[in-house]
């Protein structure tokens, strides 16, 4: 599938859990998505709609900043993971997808949730690159469980 990416943010360590599986069952390299500012336990409380997460989440033009960076021009195939917040991706998804040229590279979204499904978000996040990439339909994965991250990555259909 080419030199593969695992890009993720991780709140709580789930989407952390399956972003590990992907990148081994695809020998990737992995990156994670950190906020210069760190969220805080206030911050994602997602019932408090004066939280950080909340606001974030609340205002489409949101962008936290990303601590440190990663170079994606030598990949071909960029997997971008995120919890599922109010039925889209947190904004620093955003932020670090319109932040890199992903012109000629393959995007497959994935997502964890608690109760949600993909819904809209990576329709949402698709908006956030140019038009010149290949993007995979997104995925809820629920577990870290390798041979149903596996299972997923070989239906993905990804060339050699």
């Amino acid at each position: 599938m080419g030199k593969t990416l695992v890009a993720y943010f991780s709140a709580s360590g789930t989407t952390a859990d399956v972003a590990r599986t992907v990148a081994d069952v695809t020998k990737g390299d992995l990156y994670e998505i950190v906020p210069e500012k760190r969220y805080s336990e206030a911050d994602l409380n997602w019932r408090d709609p004066k939280s950080r997460c909340s606001v974030e989440n609340g205002d489409p033009k949101a962008r936290p900043a990303i601590e440190g960076d990663v170079d994606v021009s030598g990949y071909d195939v960029v997997f971008v993971g995120y919890p599922i917040w109010w039925g889209v991706a947190p904004r620093i998804v955003d932020s670090f997808l319109e932040k890199h040229d992903f012109s000629g590279k393959t995007i497959v979204p994935f997502c964890t949730s608690g109760g949600s499904g993909v819904g809209g978000s990576d329709k949402k996040l698709h908006n956030d690159v140019g038009s010149d990439v290949e993007w995979k339909p997104g995925k809820l994965i629920d577990s870290a469980d390798g041979s149903t991250v596996a299972k997923w990555v070989s239906s993905l259909g990804l060339r050699p």
